[in-house]
């Protein structure tokens, strides 16, 4: 028999104030999701089902406690937008071992234009989660939305040009990336339904995150990745630096995009730039190499297990 975790209200007390709102965004993800419903069953060469997984009890899903430990991760990326978006692209959501979130508000107003003709992406917000909290929403994601036996790639069959969300969990002694094509958009027909509305079920949770918190702070990176590429845009304005040159930017194989020009930047050369409005990055922005040729620039944040 399935045991319902207990409601967010019944454990409102067990947690110091300083973190309870934090905590029980957490445990109201994992707490009601299920409750009262059997294990579903399985049709021949169906998924199995989204209640099944490596593991039943909150307490026992080990993971790497380090500030750097990616142990939960959702992106969306892809899809029909212009080739700027992948300069920038970033995940939407990470957990990372210690209790560190590093997520996007969605509830959050995208920051107005430092600039004419920049597109400036909204900033991203940390918080941090104690073990329990982490413990059900690890529960959450690996048994009930179904992270734990879903299969590696989902493929749409009726959607076209649709992005692609990747789930990443590294706990309860599982490594693996899951992507979904159109995540979100019911396909009846497939034999995947039951995983896939799962699925879809947990990035709603994750994207809705911030508005379920309170005291989340603008995240201030360390390091910054600069996109140069060798397009002129308008209006540009001169170079901002003296200790970086534009052959300074170069490809990296290991790059989540690898066909773009990067070069790791610090608070102080990005500072240089003089713009207000970039605590999210932007892309767009039209610069005039000190050798006399255009380039568009692009910003993006550098997280914490990134290694440019």
């Amino acid at each position: 028999m399935r045991t319902c975790l207990p409601d967010a209200r019944s454990l409102r007390l067990r947690f110091a104030p300083r973190r309870a709102s934090l905590a029980l965004a957490f445990i109201a993800l994992a707490g009601t999701a299920g409750c009262g419903s059997a294990p579903a069953s399985t049709s021949p060469g169906a998924s199995p089902s989204p209640t099944a997984g490596p593991t039943n009890d909150p307490s026992t899903i080990d993971h790497a406690s380090g500030p750097t430990d990616v142990v939960f991760r959702f992106e969306q990326g892809g899809g029909f937008v212009p080739i700027g978006f992948f300069a920038t692209q970033a995940p939407q959501f990470t957990l990372y071992g210690d209790g560190t979130v590093i997520f996007r508000d969605n509830s959050l107003p995208v920051p107005p234009q430092p600039n004419p003709g920049i597109a400036s992406l909204a900033p991203f917000q940390t918080a941090r989660l104690d073990e329990l909290p982490m413990q059900r929403f690890l529960r959450f994601a690996l048994a009930d939305s179904g992270l734990g036996v879903a299969k590696a790639s989902y493929r749409s069959g009726n959607v076209a040009d649709a992005p692609t969300s990747t789930f990443t969990i590294n706990a309860g002694g599982l490594t693996k990336t899951v992507s979904v094509e159109a995540l979100g958009f019911d396909n009846p027909q497939s034999p995947d339904a039951a995983i896939l509305k799962a699925l879809a079920r947990l990035g709603e949770q994750v994207g809705a995150f911030g508005s379920a918190v309170a005291g989340e702070t603008t995240w201030a990176p360390s390091r910054w990745r600069g996109i140069l590429t060798p397009q002129p845009a308008d209006p540009s304005i001169a170079w901002p630096w003296t200790d970086v040159a534009p052959a300074d930017f170069v490809q990296h194989p290991g790059a989540d995009a690898p066909q773009f020009p990067i070069r790791t930047l610090t608070p102080a050369q990005v500072a240089a730039l003089r713009l207000s409005g970039l605590d999210g990055g932007f892309s767009g922005l039209g610069l005039t190499g000190p050798d006399g040729k255009g380039y568009t620039f692009s910003l993006r944040p550098i997280f914490p297990d990134e290694a440019f």
